[in-house]
């Protein structure tokens, strides 16, 4: 058995010291490797009956590394760092409604030399909000800085998270010039509110990467963004689900309208369809076309809806065109990828 096992477990390390040694096939694009998803026989050795699972030591307690694919790839590096424009939105408007300071005071390394956030402020929160905005605050430093040492980082873009942008959004969504101007540091509510705009956006980006990196280190990474960004959007729903039928003060709009006209505005900037909707839509709307619940913003088939870089630029700069900044990014995102459709314009 003990002879066996070594035989096992030699196969298993084959392909990974070929990649590593670099006299392996590079990707599954390469002729000399054919896969065949009906091959039973082929499992990749990730399945091996020999190891002890129980074992905080056995090797089936990591994800085993796949043959034939590499780390990291070019296209994971552009798409992870266009993903750290958001983190960075989010990281200093969390870190700031909680703690009264951002990046600059918590992790200033990660700013890159990038300019402080315009109009970032302390909200008025109660404790229960602000413990979870607390918690969303460190957990973005987190992915911060494991994108930044996984795929090199990018400065972060100036941001303008001041009352006035956000009066603006809010405006314009609800169709009407808010009197007095809304103000997401005003109380918890207005702050949750606020947040709405925030990690679902990074989340449709996340999904929407999902399909084109190739890495598989890289595709470990985004698993956990993805995991974690949903959660965070999923608080902040049920948040806003719980108090749906509030008034929002001192205007006369209730939570949900609130959070359906928002949704209505990113669809609309968004120009590719409805990929946002409210917590509480039409039956036919929700899950199964069975409720009017909707804590969790899905497709028919319950799937999180994907959004390209071009879509996400179009919302977060307010201007419905990519290639034209503006709203929470006065200059535009950072990164080739929201530099390219910058230069586009201007070169």
């Amino acid at each position: 058995m003990g002879f066996f096992m070594y035989v096992m477990v030699l196969l298993l390390l084959c392909p990974i010291g070929s990649i590593q040694s670099g006299t392996g096939p590079d990707s599954v694009d390469d002729p000399g490797y054919d896969l065949d998803p009906h091959d039973d026989s082929d499992d990749l050795g990730l399945f091996d009956p020999f190891y002890d699972s129980n074992n905080p030591n056995n090797p089936t307690c990591q994800s085993p590394i796949p043959p034939y694919v590499l780390p990291i790839y070019k296209i994971d590096i552009l798409l992870l760092q266009f993903a750290q424009n958001l983190e960075h939105m989010e990281a200093d408007y969390f870190l700031w409604g909680a703690l009264g300071y951002g990046l600059d005071v918590v992790a200033p390394w990660l700013a890159q030399g990038g300019p402080p956030p315009i109009g970032a402020r302390k909200a008025n929160l109660d404790k229960f909000t602000w413990s979870i905005i607390r918690e969303f605050g460190f957990e973005e430093v987190g992915h911060l800085r494991v994108l930044k040492s996984t795929v090199g980082g990018i400065p972060r873009p100036l941001m303008d998270l001041s009352p006035n942008q956000f009066a603006r959004v809010m405006n314009e969504a609800l169709e009407c010039a808010l009197e007095p101007p809304f103000d997401p540091y005003r109380d918890s509510l207005s702050y949750m509110l606020a947040s709405y705009l925030f990690p679902y956006v990074g989340l449709n980006g996340y999904v929407g990467a999902n399909q084109l990196l190739r890495g598989y280190r890289s595709k470990r990474l985004l698993a956990g963004l993805e995991g974690v960004e949903s959660g965070q959007d999923a608080i902040i729903r049920m948040y806003l689900y719980e108090r749906a039928t509030e008034i929002v003060h001192p205007y006369n709009f209730t939570v949900a309208y609130v959070t359906e006209r928002i949704s209505i505005l990113r669809n609309r900037l968004g120009m590719c369809g409805p990929k946002d909707e409210g917590v509480i839509v039409p039956p036919e709307l929700g899950a199964e076309a069975n409720s009017s619940t909707n804590v969790l913003s899905a497709n028919r088939d319950s799937l999180s809806y994907p959004r390209t870089p071009a879509e996400i630029l179009r919302i977060v700069y307010g201007t419905g065109d990519e290639h034209v900044p503006g709203g929470f990014y006065p200059k535009g995102g950072n990164g080739k990828i929201a530099r390219m459709y910058l230069y586009e314009l201007y070169d």
